[in-house]
């Protein structure tokens, strides 16, 4: 089978979307089949790539991201795909890829590849503590008009999280379908955990290794809600001493760093790019402390529960869908009173207990990377005529503490 993926936020400095597009490229030639990435550069040129080919279109640098591009006219990207000739095209992103795929009249089928939530993602994190999530997605019903229209001319609407497709599918997109992330079971364990690494952690928090040790990973970014996670410490801390460790950078740095100066027990460790050093103090820590509600799959919690780390997380997004009362404790997304309370019920708990079930849930419910692209590529294979929203998970989600 072949693959064309239009990806428009393709970059050679990207992030995330870098990465998955080469592990695509990894499993498909694994698997037999062949991935071509049209993405929007600096110039026209063709390149190998890990086992797959990526065709640049010469494209307007975007203005607000010097790394990116964004595709202009559609007929070079059409030229491509006629060439191209494939079995299957994929979008990756609900604007001008997206669009430029579905007026493309060639007789492949159509994927559109939703790696986020625009809605839970922004007016959600906006509008937060002002209004409901509920009043907001009615007022964001142009929104989900536009990408009711979009998803129409696709076969499917594939998510990487369960409770997108369920979202997606209450909006009426055309047939959503969950085909979950996996992670790298050779690098977390708990068998990593170590207490003089969690003991260096807790130092750097300006606490004893008597305290409690949370960690957060993640981007700063206003969907993670950073801010709201230092006022919950801030108040746990009231009772009882716990640490918060914070891994990742971003945009919003300055702003988490102006809200931790008055909170002692919370250290900015920065990104940590040497994953085994990350895994190591990921299974170092009593918990995870999670903000976003709005990610599509809960990687991170995902890793957590791999590492036998159970998981304090809020009442909706990637990370809730991976949640279970015997290992979480979930809160109402945005309310550092409602995150507090589930930081000290949660270390009220048998932490062994709760360790052991976290990971026993990881190797029922997760799997590899390799097993996403499989599922994924088995999806396209199927055709549009199979193509079904499906429930993946029917596990009990932890109970609230809303």
């Amino acid at each position: 089978m072949k693959i064309v993926d239009v990806a428009e936020f393709y970059s050679k400095q990207g992030g995330g979307v870098r990465t998955y597009i080469h592990q695509k490229f990894a499993a498909a030639a694994k698997l037999g089949h062949e991935v071509v990435v049209v993405a929007p550069g600096a110039q026209d040129a063709t390149e190998d790539c890990d086992g797959g080919r990526i065709i640049w279109v010469k494209s307007p640098r975007l203005p607000v991201d010097h790394r990116y591009h964004m595709f202009w006219g559609q007929d070079a990207v059409h030229r491509i795909l006629d060439a191209e000739n494939p079995d299957v095209v994929e979008a990756s992103s609900p604007w001008r890829g997206a669009w430029i795929v579905r007026n493309w009249d060639g007789p492949a089928s159509k994927a559109l590849f939703m790696h986020a939530d625009p809605v839970a993602s922004y007016p959600h994190v906006v509008l937060d503590g002002i209004l409901s999530r509920r009043r907001i997605d009615q007022l964001c019903s142009w929104f989900w008009s536009y990408l009711r229209k979009l998803s129409t001319g696709f076969d499917v609407t594939a998510v990487s999280g369960d409770w997108l497709a369920k979202r997606f599918a209450s909006f009426q997109l055309h047939h959503p379908v969950a085909v979950p992330f996996g992670v790298d079971r050779s690098l977390f364990s708990p068998d990593l955990r170590n207490l003089s690494v969690r003991q260096e952690m807790l130092a750097k928090c300006g606490l004893g290794p008597d305290a409690k040790l949370l960690i957060s990973i993640g981007r700063h970014h206003p969907e993670k809600r950073l801010g709201m996670l230092i006022d919950a410490v801030e108040q746990a801390n009231r009772h009882r001493p716990v640490g918060l460790y914070i891994v990742g950078d971003g945009i919003s740095r300055a702003l988490t760093e102006r809200r931790a100066r008055s909170v002692p027990q919370v250290h900015l460790a920065g990104s940590i790019f040497n994953r085994e050093q990350l895994a190591r103090e990921l299974a170092s820590s009593d918990a995870l402390l999670h903000g976003c509600a709005s990610e599509t799959y809960g990687l991170v919690a995902a890793e957590a529960l791999y590492s036998g780390v159970p998981l304090i997380v809020p009442d909706a997004g990637g990370a809730f869908d991976l949640a279970h009362i015997d290992y979480a404790e979930v809160y109402e997304t945005g309310s550092a009173d409602k995150a507090a309370g589930a930081i000290l019920n949660l270390l009220k708990r048998n932490w062994s207990d709760m360790s052991s079930r976290a990971f026993q849930a990881a190797e029922m419910r997760i799997g590899p990377p390799e097993q996403h692209f499989r599922q994924l590529f088995d999806l396209y294979a199927r055709g549009p005529h199979h193509y079904q929203t499906r429930e993946l998970f029917n596990l009990q989600p932890a109970h609230s503490n809303s």
